[in-house]
């Protein structure tokens, strides 16, 4: 019982201490680090210069995904909002980091693979001459293991490397103030 109690009162302090801080009135706080003048942002269409089929479509999906995940501005249309984020899709390349092996003629070991999109990118304020984000390139990088389906694997890959780009291209725009 008193071992309980001694947590008990531990976690109480800590929790006090967390809570009743320095935080409040020392000039820091929490939220969105972006422009407190921009609420809203669109997604111009991807444009691909990659022979990757679909990667477009797959960039601008994990873009609209991390914006609201990150949620410093809400997705609006072209035509409605703050500022509008230009994407272009440089290259989509795959490598394979190791291939498939058999451990002692025992234990299977999948191929892995990685996959890297190269994106550029600009954040521009409708109306205005000088972009908000300058001209800017983000590296997406992942790697992927190769079971049976090759193709299958190669799309997910890209894919998941579109999220690690998307996760860069959001971070810096939200950041760039």
């Amino acid at each position: 019982m008193s071992r309980f109690f001694s947590i008990f009162v531990c976690a109480a302090f800590v929790l006090t201490g967390l809570f009743a801080g320095g935080c409040n009135g020392s000039g820091y706080h929490m939220g969105s680090m972006a422009h407190p003048q921009i609420k809203t942002i669109a997604i111009a269409p991807v444009t691909n210069e990659s022979l990757a089929y679909n990667a477009a479509a797959d960039l601008r999906g994990m873009l609209c995904d991390q914006f609201m995940f990150d949620g410093s501005f809400k997705i609006q249309e072209q035509g409605t909002a703050d500022c509008i984020v230009y994407a272009r899709i440089l290259s989509v390349l795959t490598a394979e980091v190791m291939s498939a092996s058999y451990n002692n003629n025992k234990t299977y070991t999948a191929a892995e693979w990685s996959a890297t999109v190269k994106v550029e990118f600009t954040v521009i304020i409708p109306g205005r001459k000088d972009p908000l984000v300058l001209k800017r390139i983000v590296s997406g990088v992942t790697n992927y293991q190769v079971e049976a389906d090759v193709e299958t694997n190669r799309r997910r890959g890209i894919t998941m490397a579109c999220r690690d780009a998307a996760q860069q291209l959001v971070q810096y725009t939200t950041e760039a103030f």
